[in-house]
């Protein structure tokens, strides 16, 4: 379709201009979604191949933008430089995120967009007007994946071969049915159906990056997914499925159902010590397991459910509070096993807040000061407990282990001291010791007295008295004697 802009004149002498069209060309296609005539599509060169790019994914193209009068206001090729963004993000004009979805690459295109599906009825000043219909000419030249990884380092790519319904995505801790066919190079390593709640793929012999995808999946999804090694089977490989160390890999990945986790606002107080319950057995058994990572998820989802008292009274609050109690201590229980002892004294503070004569909050307190090197500050914890249950061997051992730490501190800082005295010490030795190789030496030095005692001829007087020091050679004080 081409047009022309046409001036009028009103009665009141203001100027109007309207756009005129000729009728449709037969070569565009309108491809709006609600085919209005919106988005007007034409093919100008033909593309290679049968993909297009989907949402999320970052295209790279080159365009010329013209009014309908032919009036160009933008230009990539003008700029010499191409032009990038995300399809389907809202970055770009509605009728930019629709039909470069439809191209492909190398595909040259004229899309004639309507104010609607573009700049609307505040146009875009100075360059374009006020319900302008706009012309771009477009060419795809390439676009990459969509990255789905949280720090954006292209760990995580998704090509998406079918998009999916709705716009649900499945939560932590949903129930999620896939078909996944996972490939190495050329090889085809595995290939079945599996069901998981998401978050424990690991005990499914699901990678971490496949489960960051899939919390973006809608129902019916399958994308082709490309994953780094770190996000992948890392630096042991898979042996047993062929894979060596430090191996990138795909999945061919489709997402045929999933049931949403619960969520807490959507519980009444009972359910939510009832999912409490739940994820505490749950948190238990992958600890005895030595799955801590996973016992870390369990535990902090069931201090989701008991966190806020909102709805808890009387012998249910009790519950909820014995409940949370328990999750903090059973967390800081999986962060001292990993050797977190940061997080570990954390959640002992948080669980002190709860009930602060907690002998196992202080105990576990003083374990995470000890291996944070704070051996008096641990020792008053286990004191603490001794305090509350006087018969606790355990704590009596960790208070002698405090004490030889302590013991074994000073010392090394009274060493530590020492030395650094005594490096002070040499140093003044050294100083002092330049200080004076760099005195001058007066028996060596000429003329100290006036004149060269060693040149100088002697006088008669000298002659007759050589044990008279000549204390003034210059003066006359010894003149005429």
């Amino acid at each position: 379709m081409t047009g022309r802009m046409v001036s009028d004149m009103t009665a009141d002498g203001t100027e109007t201009t309207t756009e005129m069209f000729r009728s449709p060309d037969p070569h565009e296609i309108d491809i709006s979604p609600d085919h209005d005539g919106g988005i007007l599509k034409k093919i100008l060169k033909e593309g290679v191949g049968t993909a297009t790019p989907a949402q999320g994914n970052r295209v790279f193209v080159h365009y010329v933008g013209t009014l309908t009068d032919g009036t160009k206001f933008d230009s990539s090729r003008d700029r010499g430089k191409q032009f990038e963004f995300s399809l389907g993000k809202g970055s770009v004009i509605k009728s930019w995120d629709i039909g470069v979805a439809t191209m492909r690459k190398r595909e040259v295109a004229l899309l004639t967009c309507k104010p609607e599906y573009a700049y609307g009825k505040n146009g875009s000043p100075p360059s374009i007007p006020p319900d302008a219909t706009l012309l771009f000419e477009i060419e795809v030249i390439d676009w990459t994946g969509e990255d789905l990884s949280q720090k954006k380092d292209g760990g995580i790519i998704r090509y998406q071969i079918n998009k999916g319904e709705g716009y649900i995505t499945p939560n932590e801790g949903a129930e999620v049915e896939v078909k996944l066919v996972g490939k190495h190079g050329s090889n085809v390593f595995e290939e079945r159906e599996v069901s998981f709640p998401l978050g424990e793929g690991c005990e499914f012999g699901i990678c971490e990056g496949l489960e960051r995808a899939l919390e973006k999946f809608k129902k019916g999804e399958k994308s082709r997914i490309l994953l780094k090694s770190k996000y992948a089977f890392k630096s042991e490989g898979k042996p047993e499925l062929e894979i060596p160390p430090n191996a990138d890999i795909e999945y061919e990945v489709e997402l045929k159902n999933f049931e949403k986790a619960k969520d807490c606002w959507s519980l009444d107080s009972k359910e939510k010590l009832e999912q409490a319950r739940f994820f505490k057995e749950k948190g238990t058994t992958y600890f005895k397991k030595e799955k801590y990572a996973l016992a870390l998820k369990m535990y902090k989802k069931l201090i989701s459910f008991t966190e806020f008292d909102t709805g808890f009274e009387g012998e249910i609050d009790s519950e909820r509070k014995a409940l949370l109690l328990v999750g903090h201590l059973n967390l800081a229980v999986c962060f001292l096993k990993l050797e977190e002892n940061v997080e570990a004294r954390d959640q002992c503070n948080k669980a002190l807040e709860v009930d602060p004569n907690s002998e196992k909050g202080l105990f576990r307190r003083g374990q995470a000061n000890l291996g944070l090197g704070e051996p008096e500050k641990a020792k008053i914890d286990f004191e603490a407990v001794l305090k509350l249950q006087p018969n606790n061997k355990a704590a009596a051992t960790h208070i002698t282990l405090c004490n030889k730490k302590v013991k074994e501190q000073k010392g090394r800082e009274k060493k530590i001291y020492a030395n650094m005295f005594e490096k002070f010490a040499q140093r003044d030795r050294e100083k002092e010791e330049e200080w004076r190789r760099n005195q001058p030496d007066v028996m060596k030095t000429l003329g100290e007295w006036g004149q060269d005692e060693r040149e100088r001829e002697m006088t008669d007087f000298e002659r007759e008295n050589p044990n008279i020091l000549m204390l003034n050679s210059t003066g006359d004080e010894f003149k005429n004697m």
